[in-house]
């Protein structure tokens, strides 16, 4: 084709894109550090941090080391943690007893934290699979085919107030069980508790991403699978209205942020979530959406740095006002 042939344009879209200064004067989704909220995971004892193997680079951190990991995240620009306790087996139960234990882990956790970091603010998990033998997120029905929702509720509640007067910012129900929003937002009131927020799992899905968490919290050491089968509580994948659904009863009944788990699988469901409410909208980038990422890098399939960034970005741009993902430290730093 000769240099001399010219289309007859009057709109040319490259022009917005031929240098580096243009593209960043137009850019119009923009990730910062204070997106992120970091999932930290705490264990007892003084030992090192202890990797995960399903997830490199996260670690479990010991109080004192979680209480430096806090502080690092806080000055590269990181807003908020959320806590996640790994319990020794001999802690566990049916019931996940060691739930409502005034001196459990995940307490002492958050009161190390907030002392040493009080702007950092701290979310918790309100939910018991750390907590019981067989893995769930509450306690299961007499014949032990299913999670028994009100009794699952009632716990749950108690859980969540002692949270909030431990000194959480947020509580985070992430159990799928029907009503409980409502029933946290009331006990939290009438204890008096009135300025601890909730984030709820709202849209959570029955995923197949959620594994390496499963084993980094010890939930699935202590089914004996990670593959556990949480259908009957979690949302169907297939399942677009019945999300707005779940996010619209958690509204109602006193969330104040809705959450989409997993996040890059269901942009549609945050987008959906976004137009459908006012209320601050969460996103998780959950363990296995990290984990694959993490596993195509190092196999030289994947540039690291673009694809975490790019995968980051379109969770923001489709809706999401925050993100929790195990990116946050190093994107900070990436972003400062």
């Amino acid at each position: 084709m000769s240099d001399a042939f010219k289309l007859d344009l009057i709109h040319r879209p490259r022009r917005l894109r031929r240098n580096a200064t243009v593209r960043s004067l137009v850019e119009e989704t923009v990730l910062r550090p204070a997106d992120f909220i970091a999932p930290l995971f705490v264990v007892d004892g003084k030992g090192g941090p202890e990797p995960i193997a399903s997830m490199p680079g996260v670690l479990r951190y010991n109080l004192t080391d979680l209480v430096k990991e806090c502080r690092g995240l806080a000055k590269l620009g990181v807003p908020a943690v959320a806590l996640f306790p790994k319990l020794d087996k001999k802690f566990k139960d049916d019931a996940g007893s060691a739930a409502l234990n005034e001196d459990a882990l995940i307490l002492r956790a958050v009161r190390a934290v907030k002392k040493a970091v009080p702007e950092l603010v701290v979310m918790t998990d309100i939910a018991l699979d750390p907590y019981t033998t067989h893995g769930h997120d509450g306690v299961l029905t007499p014949d032990g085919r299913d999670v028994a929702n009100d009794a699952t509720v009632a716990i749950l509640v108690k859980m969540a107030v002692l949270h909030a007067r431990t000194g959480v910012d947020f509580v985070a129900p992430s159990d799928m069980m029907d009503g409980r929003i409502g029933a946290i937002r009331r006990a939290l009131d009438d204890a008096g508790c009135t300025e601890t927020a909730i984030m709820a799992y709202s849209a959570k899905f029955a995923s197949a991403y959620y594994g390496p968490f499963r084993d980094a919290v010890g939930s699935a050491s202590a089914a004996g699978t990670h593959h556990l089968d949480k259908r009957t509580y979690q949302l169907n994948p297939a399942n677009r209205r019945e999300a707005l659904a779940e996010v619209a009863l958690d509204e109602a009944e006193g969330a104040d942020i809705l959450m989409v788990k997993p996040a890059g699988a269901y942009l549609d469901i945050i987008r959906d979530v976004h137009e459908a409410t006012n209320k601050p909208v969460a996103a998780y980038q959950v363990s296995g959406e990290y984990a694959q990422i993490q596993a195509a890098a190092k196999l030289g399939w994947l540039d690291l740095e673009r694809t975490r960034h790019e995968s980051l970005l379109a969770i923001k741009r489709a809706g999401a006002d925050m993100i929790l993902t195990y990116f946050a430290r190093e994107m900070a730093l990436a972003l400062k």
